[in-house]
């Protein structure tokens, strides 16, 4: 089965589109990726620009309208994500708590359902 997991980062919703991450943070979280690698589990990870230089495409009524970010009362965004292929949910669970987020940061876990 594959998981993702989205990361999402405590106040990344108001972090500016040029914002650069810890580097002692980032070094840590490249060692939990190896980790995740030499496991056998990673498919695929990647981080995401901050929702500032990004954009949002609502679908409501006869036109689709295009926002630009930053995006107005949002609290959570992802900041990036994992997706791992393991036997269960709560191995995805188990890798989840071993990721070194910091204080505020949260994890969601989510089975993908395929095609």
């Amino acid at each position: 089965m594959q998981f993702m997991l989205f990361m999402i980062p405590k106040d990344y919703q108001t972090a500016p589109a040029d914002f650069k991450p810890d580097a002692k943070a980032m070094a840590d979280m490249g060692k939990f990726n190896e980790s995740l690698q030499k496991a056998g589990v990673l498919k695929s990870v990647n981080g995401l620009q901050p929702p500032a230089s990004g954009a949002r495409i609502a679908f409501d009524g006869d036109r689709p309208t295009t926002q630009h970010g930053p995006f107005a009362g949002t609290t959570e965004t992802v900041g990036g994500y994992w997706i791992l292929e393991l036997k269960s949910q709560q191995e995805a669970i188990d890798w989840a708590t071993k990721c070194p987020a910091l204080a505020g940061d949260v994890i969601e876990v989510r089975q993908i359902a395929g095609a």
